[in-house]
């Protein structure tokens, strides 16, 4: 039996449901933007792209946590 997705993944395929595009590109956009700051980052995926709050939360607390680990 598989372990259920927990934390900010599990948002994921409603994400990509419902915005049309895969995580990785949305995480390939984050990366790319010049704000670095996790609510500058939240705020732009909300008005930029149309994105729900809990949404680009958990995809920005993903980014970034993947990218600290280094």
């Amino acid at each position: 039996m598989s372990e259920a997705v927990k934390g900010p993944a599990s948002y994921f395929p409603a994400i990509e449901k419902k915005y049309g595009r895969p995580v990785a590109e949305w995480k390939k956009l984050i990366r790319s933007s010049p704000l670095t700051r996790h609510m500058e980052l939240v705020t732009w995926l909300k008005t930029e792209h149309g994105m729900g709050h809990g949404h680009a939360n958990a995809l920005v607390a993903h980014t970034l946590a993947e990218d600290s680990r280094g």
